[in-house]
């Protein structure tokens, strides 16, 4: 038997499949048609795997598409979600900054995994991974070597706290001739200074994790340590914690406190 769960975000789908660990999972864009990306992340997570519609013990969604995932047996918050996918990851962690595509979340756990506390940055893409493909876009990169351009650079300033307005500032940087390499370098530290600002309104508590797309670069990770002060867990499945969470809740966990939605 297995559970699926799939978290469609506003930048990628995520699909896991699970029968007490990760069985097989699947990262694709989300584009124009949350419904159709998160039907065609469900059919290449159980082909990867071999597993059947009808050998799955529940399918759970979550995410800001989840309502569009009419095939699900449920839908989960992102916030519950993210939490249990963490603990799934690593039983200590009590804290989860997950960096998502529209949103940053900072959330606190129990030693079960079931949310105690949490707080959103969601009036803003700044920081998210929407304002890393805008950063990338004007630098003629990808998301993905940023930091491979970041890495030995000094970072320039960039101080505009929204998108739009830091999309300026860096054409103006651009303009005035600073090297592309610091650029991208003051983009990832305006992130982790923007993730550094979220954990202060909400206290980390115990072990911390880095969730979402943004965990994969080792630069922003090292730059929101030297901000944060502490050590952040990070797994090669981090960017899939929403989507593990909701298999986990499908395989039979307890949704908890911040449950159905």
């Amino acid at each position: 038997m297995h559970s699926i769960g799939i978290d469609i975000g506003s930048v990628a789908t995520k699909c896991v499949v699970y029968n007490g660990g990760i069985a097989a999972s699947v990262i694709i864009p989300t584009g124009w048609s949350p419904a159709e990306s998160s039907r065609q992340a469900l059919r290449m997570a159980l082909d990867r795997c071999g597993a059947s519609r009808d050998s799955l013990k529940a399918i759970v969604a979550t995410g800001y598409g989840r309502v569009s995932a009419d095939f699900a047996d449920r839908a989960v918050t992102e916030i519950t979600c993210h939490a249990r996918g963490a603990h799934s990851l690593n039983a200590g962690i009590r804290t989860v900054i997950d960096i998502g595509g529209q949103d940053s979340k900072i959330i606190r756990l129990d030693e079960n995994g079931l949310v105690t506390d949490f707080i959103m940055n969601d009036k803003c893409a700044a920081g998210t991974g929407r304002f890393m493909e805008v950063m990338a876009r004007i630098l003629g990169t990808e998301v993905g070597q940023f930091d491979a351009l970041a890495a030995h650079a000094e970072p320039a300033a960039i101080s505009s706290m929204c998108t739009v307005f830091a999309e300026s500032e860096v054409v103006s940087l651009l303009a005035r001739g600073v090297p592309r390499e610091s650029i991208a370098r003051g983009v990832l530290d305006s992130i982790a200074s923007r993730a550094a600002a979220l954990l202060g309104r909400l206290p980390a508590e115990g072990a911390i994790a880095f969730t979402g797309g943004l965990s994969h670069s080792s630069v922003l990770r090292t730059l929101m340590e030297e901000r944060i002060g502490e050590p952040l867990f990070i797994s090669p499945a981090s960017q899939l914690a929403g989507a593990l969470g909701g298999a986990v809740i499908g395989w039979g966990g307890n949704a908890g406190a911040h449950g159905d939605n």
